[in-house]
């Protein structure tokens, strides 16, 4: 059984944020699969498990811990099941990637993401996968804080709204392949 956390924040005014495209992603996840949110206070998050459309098991994870402590909903998640990492897939926002591009690895340091960096710390490696959705750089002059948590453009939305299907078809196939196929079809291709 895979489980997937979304990242971002709790809360109506952070709904939109370009920092809570995981939460986003996972949202789309539930929908397609016909999953319900329930919270589970033991990890402080909010948690969807059933089944995808191809019959495989799978958990969802919106952590409401705020970004900077997901590690901590995540490594309580973890614990209490007594989930394996190698089926753990993190999704969230990255700037160092366009709007409407997926990127897809296998490890490697937080970047400056503060969500990853305390995932880090509490897993204690960074040797899980993860899925970044692109939200592209700030423009000229804007602070980094103030981008990460405005809402996407009108321009922007409809570039949303495709990664975000195709991050749902990138899980559902990450459910039954190997995330070096995952990989190979999803890393910054469109829809074509």
């Amino acid at each position: 059984m895979k489980w997937i956390a979304g990242l971002g924040n709790p809360g109506g005014k952070y709904e939109d944020n370009r920092h809570n495209v995981g939460f986003m992603a996972v949202d789309r996840m539930a929908e397609r699969w016909d999953l319900r949110w329930r919270a589970d206070a033991k990890c402080r998050a909010y948690v969807a498990e059933g089944r995808a459309p191809n019959g495989e098991s799978v958990v969802l994870l919106k952590p409401q811990t705020y970004m900077n402590l997901s590690g901590e909903s995540v490594k309580a998640y973890m614990n209490y099941y007594k989930l394996p990492l190698e089926d753990f897939i993190v999704i969230y926002d990255d700037m160092d990637t366009e709007v409407g591009q997926l990127r897809l690895r296998y490890k490697g340091s937080a970047g400056g993401h503060n969500g990853i960096k305390s995932i880090i710390q509490h897993v204690g490696t960074e040797e899980f996968k993860r899925v970044r959705i692109g939200i592209s750089r700030p423009p000229q002059g804007m602070e980094v804080v103030h981008y990460v948590l405005s809402d996407f453009t009108k321009a922007e939305r409809p570039l949303i709204e495709e990664v975000l299907d195709r991050a749902t078809e990138a899980m559902e196939m990450a459910l039954t392949e190997s995330f070096d196929k995952v990989m190979a079809k999803f890393n910054s291709k469109k829809r074509s």
